[in-house]
């Protein structure tokens, strides 16, 4: 089972299934990748894969709309559209606190 080192969450250690999508793993496990639509439209949930790159697939035309061929040169990638083959490194831009820039985390619902 491949490892997510979520640097950003500081350098939380998941494991995952081998195929396994990064955003979802991220919001499972509480890795903390921000995201907003989940779908590939907004890029909310764009990080980069410091180690590991070889270990994801192959790069989306949604996330070649989103990000430019240097971010994407770079190990930028758009975490709903990328799944993993093994263990990676990754990190993002955390939003200045207090401004939530339109992305969200779950929250456990309130017992009514």
């Amino acid at each position: 089972m491949p490892d997510i080192t979520f640097l950003t969450n500081d350098g939380k250690v998941v494991s995952a299934p081998e195929d396994a999508n990064l955003l979802r793993v991220s919001l499972r496990e509480k890795g903390g990748i921000p995201f907003k639509c989940g779908g590939g439209l907004c890029g909310t949930c764009k990080c980069l894969i410091e180690e590991g790159r070889e270990n994801t697939d192959a790069v989306k035309k949604k996330e070649e709309k989103l990000l430019s061929a240097e971010e994407l040169e770079q190990g930028y990638r758009l975490a709903c559209q990328t799944f993993l083959k093994g263990d990676v490194k990754v990190s993002w831009e955390e939003a200045p606190k207090g401004a939530t820039a339109g992305a969200r985390q779950v929250s456990p619902k309130a017992e009514a």
